[in-house]
């Protein structure tokens, strides 16, 4: 009977040690989802936070804060600014960055279920769906039908004000659409602040 229970017990601390490291599996899979703090400073002096959501599009959320790092979007404008819809920035064209996979539900990434509503801020791609790298935007309204379309992986938590005012510069026409500001909107510095 000793000997019985002295094999239960060894089982139960064997299935401990095995549970204890898939938990540290998790516990590691949790610091890589830490949620980034990021300060977009303007040209003008105003001030805008985004924080990321890498729950809903890991990839993205990785890729926009390395590229934070390196100081990419430094300089950088707010080229397209379309009121009731967006303001979309992080165009270059003398630096490049990497391509990502689309983290949404149309390229058959399901976890991401963060809507397009105010303050969201998701990736701009072309009609390649895994086309996104640098070009980012953040919606100045309920755009519910870019759901499951674009990678949304953060909100601006403070400094919408600062948005908003991107629609006080004048704008003309690119295309069809009142969207190119006469005057850039220059982005001076963005950085990791938590």
């Amino acid at each position: 009977m000793k000997k019985i229970l002295c094999v239960i017990f060894a089982v139960a601390v064997f299935a401990g040690v095995f549970s204890a490291c898939g938990s540290s599996g998790s516990e590691t899979q949790t610091a890589d989802l830490t949620h980034h703090k990021i300060l977009f400073t303007m040209e003008n002096g105003d001030t805008f936070t985004i924080e990321t959501y890498p729950e809903y599009a890991p990839a993205t959320c990785e890729n926009f804060v390395n590229l934070v790092n390196e100081g990419f979007y430094d300089g950088l404008t707010f080229h397209r600014v379309v009121e009731n819809f967006m303001a979309q920035g992080g165009q270059s064209t003398e630096k490049t960055a990497q391509t990502i996979t689309g983290e949404f539900s149309a390229n058959g990434f399901t976890q991401n279920t963060l809507k397009h509503t105010r303050g969201i801020v998701s990736m701009a791609r072309t009609n390649d769906m895994n086309s996104a790298s640098s070009q980012f935007f953040i919606c100045y309204a309920d755009c519910s039908w870019l759901d499951g379309n674009y990678a949304a992986f953060g909100e601006v938590i403070d400094g919408m004000s600062t948005v908003d005012s991107f629609l006080e510069v004048e704008r003309r026409y690119s295309g069809n659409e009142l969207s190119e500001p006469v005057t850039p909107i220059v982005i001076q510095t963005a950085e990791v602040i938590e």
